[in-house]
């Protein structure tokens, strides 16, 4: 007789309650328990949505530009998307009605005091960095110099994962989340009950993240920062003090 796979917070729930000896076999827990350890689910899900390995996918969404200092990022905003707590990559496409537009790539400043240091915020000409500054419930997506409605604006985040709205949603995710979702909510829930962590639990818990990590790994080809180089593109040796190509 074969078992049938979980398909829901509640399969998984109940085997995480059972695998951490809250229940027994043939014991049914409690809804107060039920609820507890759902809350316990999205919470741990949210953390994990800040994880690039734990996110199977990034996605790209545009916006054609107004010529605005700044553009909202999160429902309802320029950039309708669930909040991303940071932009992965972004880049511009210049005439994007034509049949073969061309895209630029973004640099992303990671700071507001990197922002801060650009002295004309207004200045209207070819973009080239972006800046997220994360505000909460919407974010703002800064382009400098200012792009005009002649570009069209992309930023890639990471996917919004999976939050459940009741304990008997259908999981929508890749089938190898299944198994991590029970193996990480193991020691959580042998915490909250005050139970003693099995080290064969965290050792489980580790090898499904790292089956996760895997799985996701995309490791960008490694570039040369900019600052490093000189206005021809040479490399700057930080051994000798000089340019590869130039004289010592």
């Amino acid at each position: 007789m074969s078992v049938p796979v979980p398909t829901t917070p509640s399969d998984i729930l109940t085997l995480v309650l059972k695998q951490a000896n809250v229940v027994g076999v043939g014991q049914v827990a409690s809804a107060e328990d039920m609820n507890d350890c759902f809350n316990l689910l999205n919470m741990m899900l949210a953390q994990l949505q800040r994880r690039r390995y734990f996110v199977y996918q990034l996605v790209t969404t545009g916006y054609v530009a107004t010529g605005a200092q700044s553009y909202t990022v999160g429902p309802g905003g320029n950039f309708n998307i669930p909040r991303p707590s940071k932009i992965e990559s972004a880049f511009f496409r210049q005439q994007f009605g034509n049949p073969q537009p061309v895209d630029y790539p973004l640099e992303i400043l990671r700071s507001t005091e990197d922002y801060n240091r650009i002295s004309l915020k207004s200045l209207n000409a070819f973009p080239r960095y972006a800046f997220y500054d994360m505000a909460y419930p919407i974010g703002n997506l800064f382009i400098w110099p200012l792009p005009s409605n002649q570009y069209e604006i992309f930023i890639t985040t990471m996917l919004q994962l999976q939050q459940f709205n009741t304990i008997n949603d259908t999981i929508a995710l890749p089938a190898e989340y299944k198994l991590a979702l029970l193996d990480i909510m193991v020691p959580r829930v042998c915490r909250f009950y005050g139970l003693p962590v099995d080290p064969s639990d965290i050792a489980r818990a580790n090898g499904s993240l790292n089956v996760i990590k895997e799985a996701n790994a995309a490791i960008p080809q490694l570039q040369m920062p900019p600052a490093l180089k000189n206005n021809r593109g040479s490399t700057y040796n930080i051994y000798g003090d000089f340019f590869i190509g130039s004289s010592p």
